[in-house]
């Protein structure tokens, strides 16, 4: 892809998420960039799977950059809505239905340079499960992208909103919540969810905090003042990789790699 190509579909994202929205997705994109120029094959684009991609919110912008990508999300009416976003677009995705415990039936092994996984493993059955079939869908030297609700952040944000005796129960519960209110079935902390990425067999190369302050800013202050909106950007980009702030994060990203042969 070419560098005028780049900025050009650059330029379109930022257009898509103004205020509150780009600040809580910025942290997240420049990630996955640095990691897509860091494994992206020398001879072309590369193959990227998004496993609960649904509608395309990274997939479409993916596929403008040059990427062949796939997604896999056991809701029809989501890829519907993916094929017709996708067209809109001007880019190919496909779509394939399932779960991600059967990517390795659905795609085979060494399927992808890159594996997003991105609020998925708070609602699957089994995480350790549907990790392994992530391992097994990423090529040797590629790399997967992990976006989980942070459970350190859900006992902070229960605690402002003056429901404390909910904070204590999240912070206390191994899976991360406060009753049988919660409509987050898990949460993880940054050692449950580097545990997990482990037992699978992958390489832990990065761990980023994403909206760590973007979720406490009320979003009219950061709606048509691109300054504010800014400077929190540059403020959550420093902060991500802060050994005691990125566990404040709303959620949790983490970059793991699979060991080259």
């Amino acid at each position: 892809m070419s560098d005028v190509r780049g900025v050009a579909v650059t330029g379109r994202q930022q257009k898509r998420a103004r205020g509150g929205s780009r600040v809580r997705s910025a942290v997240l994109w420049d990630a996955l960039r640095t990691v897509l120029d860091r494994i992206a094959p020398e001879d072309g684009p590369g193959e990227v799977v998004d496993v609960g991609g649904g509608t395309g919110g990274f997939a479409v912008p993916l596929a403008e950059l040059g990427h062949r990508v796939t997604v896999v999300d056991a809701n029809p009416d989501a890829l519907a809505a993916l094929e017709r976003r996708a067209a809109e677009s001007g880019v190919r995705v496909r779509a394939v239905q399932g779960d991600a415990v059967d990517l390795p039936d659905l795609l085979g092994p060494d399927a992808a340079d890159l594996v997003l996984c991105h609020s998925v493993l708070e609602y699957v059955d089994d995480p350790a499960a549907a990790m392994a079939a992530l391992t097994s869908t990423v090529r040797p030297g590629g790399s997967v992208s992990v976006l989980v609700a942070g459970q350190v952040a859900a006992v902070l944000h229960r605690a402002l909103a003056g429901h404390f005796d909910d904070a204590r129960r999240v912070l206390a519960d191994p899976a991360g919540r406060w009753g049988d209110g919660d409509r987050m079935p898990r949460r993880f902390t940054r050692e449950t969810l580097s545990e997990l990425v482990r037992g699978a067999g992958l390489r832990v190369a990065e761990l980023h905090g994403v909206r760590i302050f973007a979720d406490l800013v009320p979003s009219g202050m950061l709606d048509g003042d691109a300054g504010s909106a800014e400077a929190l950007i540059a403020l959550e980009s420093a902060a991500a990789v802060h050994p005691v702030l990125r566990d404040l994060a709303t959620q949790l990203h983490l970059v793991a790699d699979k060991p080259a042969e």
